[in-house]
């Protein structure tokens, strides 16, 4: 949170000062976590120290690689692998993305390269009729007409 403060008095003259704490914003918040979550490290509970110590004190937190230094009280850090989310697992509840529609032109997280894990994916062509045109008319009735348009769908392998 930041503090911003507002000037009271004539002219502008500041002889009363009106302070309070912000919240960043949306946007500000999530690139700051996202930055965190891109440098996230997995740890291990160390071996070090008395036992009765909580296990989830940070000096009790190690790097599982050794060649990386310890977290600080400010990094993000996690014990477990993230499970593969690109195939079906009942065991942990992914879904899988196979049958997910993507984008093929896209190299963002809709993307068929990134979304479809390198499996590939299959184009088809679809006819959609959609209510198109629409206009309103005074008093409770709206007409439209019907567009038939061609789409190419992109799915997952």
């Amino acid at each position: 949170m930041r503090q911003e403060c507002k000037c009271h008095g004539m002219s502008g003259s500041c002889t009363v000062r009106t302070c309070w704490m912000r919240l960043p914003t949306f946007r500000t918040v999530g690139d700051f976590l996202k930055d965190r979550f891109d440098g996230a490290s997995r740890v291990v509970y160390g071996n070090k120290g008395s036992n009765r110590a909580s296990r989830v004190e940070l000096h009790h937190l190690e790097p599982e690689n050794p060649a990386h230094k310890p977290p600080s009280p400010h990094d993000l850090v996690y014990f477990e692998k993230s499970p593969n989310f690109c195939t079906y697992s009942g065991r942990t509840g992914t879904a899988g993305t196979a049958g997910r529609s993507c984008n093929s032109s896209s190299p963002a997280l809709d993307g068929c390269e990134l979304l479809c894990c390198g499996r590939g994916y299959r184009t088809r062509t679809q006819r959609v009729t959609e209510r198109c045109n629409c206009t309103f008319h005074w008093c409770c009735h709206v007409s439209c007409l019907n567009c038939t348009n061609t789409q190419v769908l992109h799915e997952c392998l």
